[in-house]
């Protein structure tokens, strides 16, 4: 019987094999190779497709680096210190400040000093890290922020106030960019969206204890006591300096962090920190004037303080895990639209249950803004330009956060707060535009 003949290279599952001569015959059927692998190219793509898979596998847990290290650690440590002193105060110095003859003007300018000498102070704070280092300006950092609080014991007078919250914006702004650097250094890229996110949580536990106890036990305990655990949680972080990463100093690290005016003329830099500070303008605004807003009864707003840090909290662990899978730029739209919603609903701000559902809505969107940008902004920076991009960043935050009660405070008494509440968080979707120009760049 005749047997018809065809010539294949030995590959794949014929390596090994002395013969090359392969043949057709039904006697020779069993043979599985033809069945399974007709030819010599689909037993070499089954083999790496098999391979791919097993390599995979094997890559898991170099895919997953670890997270949290002692450098990492020691950077939440001193940031969580930091923004319980700032929180503490934060609400509570405005109503201070009234229960010294000031105004709802005079209440903003307080919580405007602030953050205007903390954005001032972030200016200068990348090329002060370049030159004296991350521990040396974290420590002048915590002593300004905690050192002038005791001041406040002195009479009431609007003078004291205004001057301590100048001295502690300049503490509190580099001590938020050094912070912010660390964190973006001591994480693995891949993992730094869950990175950003897991201090994020640890940065926004103070702001669900801090902000709304600091309400609290100005109102059941006075003053007092708010002012001396806002200037011991100020303080205590510096034990930590030595722990802290350092960085190097000289004149060629002040030349590699001093970028912060080019940031400001890069678009890929500059969007999100104008997405971001979009939103800052609506939680400065909540901040400061939702426990003074009329018919909102004490216990509301510092509920609604609680569950808007809440969610924000939520929120900034999910965008970062999030964002991380599938980009961080796909959050920005939802994220403003979601916080727009919230702050639009305190339109209503005489029910209780209006104020705590647009608080929550609120903090879900602006924890997303928050970590999105941020991951963003860090991804699109070289390793030594990290201060740079937390410093624009934090620029971003307070410049919002400050302005936002400034200008509120002016117009409030002329619209009431409902429609004040309305229009700050319409101002919110004024970022719409380079958020949706950001998502088409994709990085």
């Amino acid at each position: 019987m005749a047997h018809d003949v065809v010539r294949l290279p030995a590959k794949g599952l014929m390596r090994g094999l002395r013969a090359n001569w392969i043949t057709r015959s039904p006697f020779n059927w069993p043979l599985p190779v033809l069945h399974l692998a007709p030819t010599v190219k689909y037993m070499s793509t089954m083999t790496q497709t098999l391979n791919y898979g097993r390599a995979a596998q094997d890559r898991v847990p170099a895919a997953c680096p670890r997270l949290v290290t002692g450098r990492f650690a020691a950077a939440l440590l001193a940031s969580f210190g930091a923004l319980t002193s700032f929180y503490l105060l934060l609400s509570v110095t405005p109503m201070y400040a009234v229960s010294a003859g000031a105004g709802s003007a005079g209440a903003g300018l307080v919580t405007g000093s602030l953050m205007l000498t903390t954005v001032l102070a972030e200016f200068a704070s990348s090329r002060l890290m370049g030159r004296y280092g991350y521990r040396a300006v974290f420590a002048a950092g915590a002593l300004l922020l905690g050192g002038p609080v005791p001041a406040l014991l002195a009479p009431h007078s609007m003078i004291i106030i205004i001057a301590v919250s100048i001295l502690r914006g300049f503490g509190f702004g580099p001590s938020t960019v050094v912070t912010g650097a660390l964190v973006a250094s001591s994480v693995p890229p891949e993992r730094r969206g869950e990175g950003i996110g897991l201090a994020g949580v640890v940065a926004c536990v103070p702001a669900i204890v801090a902000l709304p106890s600091g309400v609290w036990l100005a109102q059941n305990t006075g003053y007092a006591v708010v002012i001396a655990i806002t200037a011991v949680s100020a303080l205590a972080p510096l034990a930590a300096v030595p722990w802290l990463g350092s960085t190097q100093t000289g004149p060629a690290a002040g030349t590699a962090q001093a970028g912060l005016l080019a940031s400001l003329r890069s678009a890929r830099q500059l969007r999100p920190a104008v997405i971001f500070a979009a939103t800052t303008v609506s939680a400065g605004v909540v901040a400061s004037f939702l426990p003074l807003a009329a018919g909102v009864p004490a216990g509301v707003a510092a509920l609604g303080l609680f569950a808007q840090a809440v969610t924000a909290t939520a929120s900034r662990w999910w965008a970062g895990r999030r964002g991380d899978r599938y980009g961080h730029a796909r959050l920005l739209i939802p994220g403003l639209l979601i916080a727009t919603a919230g702050m639009t609903s305190l339109i209503w701000v005489s029910a209780p249950a209006a104020v705590i559902a647009g608080m929550c809505l609120f903090g879900i969107g602006f924890g997303i803004t928050q970590n999105a940008t941020f991951a963003l902004m860090i991804d699109r920076a070289p390793a030594s330009g990290y201060g740079t991009a937390s410093a624009l960043w934090n620029l971003a935050y307070d410049a919002g956060y400050g302005a936002g009660p400034m200008v509120f405070g002016v117009f409030v008494v002329h619209t009431g707060y409902p429609a004040a509440f309305a229009l700050t968080g319409i101002l919110i979707l004024t970022a719409l535009l380079p958020a949706v120009r950001d998502r088409g760049q994709r990085g």
